[in-house]
Parts: structure tokens; sequence; C-alpha cells
């Protein structure tokens, strides 16, 4: 279909789902966020050791996270996607407040999962949706604002974890109403999940943007998305290395930093509070920038013709990222450290930004929600589930739980260095496959 002859729905109520959604996404970011800050409590009261923390931020997240993406995201182009994601909503949030009451690695492992679970559905569904909200050349800001909640939720997270952990220091124990006596980070757990539930609610009542092209629910089929995902399976493989990258580097940052910083340059200096505000402060200014300015820079250049635009800002970001990150933790000092990583900010926030975009330049939208489900299930199982386990490993049985370090250290130079060499043939298979798919829209 032309995307001249499709009626998108106005800018204000098109912005509006956008708020909705990132409004959302920010609560699953928090979620994910928080039980970095935590590791250093939980491993005190539970007894875990750094390869069983590695565990319990991947795998034990990730796994059903990935593996019921695909379920869903065939939901999402057959059902109501707001009320999908206000099921998701609902079920990460209660699974989030429960794991702060488990007392075993199983029950903790148990309720991650379920986490996982609910998180699934939120970003094929959101996509879906701005995917029927924009035309092909305006969805990159959109796209950018929904993706930058995950910068929004870090320094959020970063800033109320510095204030709860000035408050509680020195607190072995809180007593709250109904549950008793508590630890400090299951008071976290429990303060971060519950709000959650409120966003569910919201959802029921909104109204989501009429399907474009061929997406309608009752010409979808379960397999158009994987039939479309094998017939370009080289060029999608290699395009996933990418954003595989960034997202095993964001979520080994986001999971084992603060205790990085904490045994390597100092409890005094780089505590979690310490270290949350200043993360916090440094998101705030050089991730979310990097957000709205690539988004912007990538919507201006389509609009001129270079439709590749999303996929070369990630190309770039990807040059930024990966040297920074494997410099930053063998820095002498935490503050030489803390430098090196606001520059690997800015390229993970470019590769973050445009990942979808250059995904839907050569997606029909009939198949949007199967594939951006795939998407994920690759970059999570690949990036989000291996990588924290990966670091947690290489610092038990590899450097030592003193070295930490240089587990952070190793483990973008295994992800990133493949993927560097990997990019000619990358963008080259990218190049062919949008060219065929811009030949066939100027078709219809």
């Amino acid at each position: 279909m032309n995307e001249a002859k499709i009626d998108y729905p106005k800018p204000t109520y098109a912005w509006s789902l956008v708020g909705f959604l990132t409004l959302a996404y920010i609560f699953s970011m928090m979620d994910r966020y928080i039980l970095g800050y935590l590791i250093k409590d939980i491993k005190a009261d539970l007894l875990f050791t750094d390869s069983q923390v590695g565990l319990l931020t991947g795998p034990a997240f990730t796994l059903l996270y990935a593996l019921c993406a695909i379920p869903f995201g065939m939901m999402v182009d057959r059902k109501k996607r707001v009320w999908i994601i206000a099921f998701g909503i609902a079920v990460w949030s209660v699974s989030t407040m429960a794991t702060g009451l488990m007392t075993t690695f199983v029950l903790f492992f148990l309720a991650r999962m379920m986490v996982g679970v609910g998180e699934a559905v939120m970003s094929p569904a959101a996509f879906s949706i701005i995917g029927d909200s924009f035309p092909k050349e305006r969805r990159a800001k959109p796209i950018a604002t929904y993706s930058a909640a995950l910068f929004i939720a870090s320094t959020i997270t970063s800033f109320m974890i510095s204030i709860i952990f000035k408050v509680t220091d020195g607190a072995e124990k809180v007593m709250l109403p109904v549950f008793g006596e508590l630890s400090s980070w299951q008071v976290v757990l429990l303060a971060v999940g519950a709000p959650g539930l409120l966003v569910a609610l919201l959802f029921f009542f909104l109204k989501e943007p009429p399907r474009t092209e061929s997406s309608q629910s009752d010409t979808a089929k379960l397999s158009d998305g994987a039939r479309f995902a094998a017939k370009r399976s080289a060029t999608l493989l290699c395009f996933v290395t990418i954003f595989t990258t960034m997202v095993a580097i964001a979520y080994a940052q986001f999971n084992w930093l603060p205790e990085m910083f904490s045994r390597t340059y100092g409890e005094e200096e780089w505590g979690r509070s310490a270290y949350a505000a200043r993360n916090g402060a440094a998101t705030f200014l050089f991730a979310l920038p990097t957000y709205f300015i690539a988004g912007f820079v990538s919507d201006a250049w389509s609009k001129k013709g270079r439709t590749d635009a999303p996929f070369i800002l990630a190309m770039v970001g990807l040059f930024i990222m990966v040297p920074a990150t494997i410099i930053a933790p063998l820095m002498p000092t935490g503050w030489t450290a803390f430098g090196m990583l606001c520059i690997a900010t800015v390229g993970v926030g470019m590769v973050s930004c445009v990942g979808v975009t250059a995904l839907l330049q050569i997606v029909p939208g009939h198949v949007r929600g199967s594939i951006v489900a795939y998407y994920y299930l690759a970059i999570t199982l690949l990036g989000g589930m291996v990588s924290p386990m990966l670091v947690g490993w290489l610092s038990t049985h590899v450097f030592g739980e003193d070295k930490l370090n240089l587990a952070m250290s190793a483990q973008p130079a295994i992800y990133g260095i493949p993927t560097i060499l990997l990019l000619p043939v990358t963008y080259r298979l990218y190049r062919k496959e949008l060219a065929a798919r811009e030949g066939l829209e100027n078709k219809l």
C-alpha cells in the first residue's frame, strides 16, 4: 500500500499514544534496572555468588521474556494491543513486588521469570501501534521518544536509589504495615512494582489506531512473520548483531556497574548512593540528548532520500560504544572510568534509538508485530540473557570476584569486535533489502 493513501491518526492523538507507551516503558525499565543497585544487599541477605546473581539478572528475566515475545508478537498482529499491554504491565508489576518477598534462589529465579513474561508484550505492541500512527519518514522521532524511556528510567531509578540509600543508610530492617519487617532491598522492589498497577488500569481505557497496510487482524496469519524472516535470514541475522552487542553491553552495565565501581574504586567514594546520583546526572546529560538528536537526524536525513540513515547512525554508535566500554573498566581512577562510560553512553544511545526504526524500514506492516518480536527474541537471548551471566561467570571462575572490572572489560570485547568486523557484509545486505522493499512499495 502506498504511504500517501494511508489515513494516519491526527498528530495530537498519535503523540498522546506515544506518551502513554513511553510512560509504561519507563516503569518496565525501572523494574529491570533496579536489581543492579541491590546486588550487594541481596548477596549479603541470601548468600548468593556472582555467578548466581548473573543467572538472576540474565536467564531468569530474559529466557521467558524472549520466548514469550514470539506468541505475544503474533497476538499483537491479531488482537487489541492496548489490552495486551495492560495485561503485561499488571503481570510484571505484581512479579516485581513478589521478587522482594522471595528468600531462596529458586523462588527469586521464578519471580524474575514472571517479570520477563509481563515485559515481553511491551515493545512488540508499542512499535506496532507507532508504526500504524506515523508514516515511515516520521517514525524516527516517536520511536526515539519511546526508546528514550530506557534512559529516563535509568535517571529516575538512579536518583531514587541514591535517595533511598541515604535515608536507609545503617538501617538493617524496615517495618512496613502488612509485610512486617523487611530489608531495605525488599522495600525498594515493593515500591518500584506497585505503581505499575495504576498504569495497567490506564491502558484499558485507551483507544488504539486502526491497522495500516494488510496488517488487519482478520487477514494476518501466524506464519507470515516466520516466512518473512526465513526468506531474509542472512540479512536479519547480520542486522541483529549490531543491536545484540548494544543490548549485551547495556545489560551488563545496568546490572553490574554499581557493584563494579564499589569494588574497584572504593565504597567510600564510589558506593551505590554516590554512583547512582552521578549515573542519573550523566544519563540525563548525555543519553537523553543523544536519543532525540539521533531521532531528529534520522528523520531529516530520511526525508532527503537516505532511507538507510537509521542504520548508518547505528554503525557510528557502535564504533563509539565498543572501544569505550572495553577501556572504561581498566582506567586507574573512578572518575576516568566514569568519563569513558559517559562517552560510551552516547554510542549506546545512538544504537538504541535507531534500531527498530532501521528494522521497520525493511518490514511490511502485516508482520511488524511478529518481526519486532523475533528481533527482541534474538537480541534478548544472545545479548540480554548471556551477557550478565557471562560477567558473573568470568568474575567468579576466571578473574576472581575482586577483579570484577576485568570481567566487565572482557564482555564488550567478546561481543563487539566480531560485530565490527562483520559490518561491511551487514551493511551490504541491509542496503539490498531496503532497495527491494522500496521498489515493492513504489509499485503499489
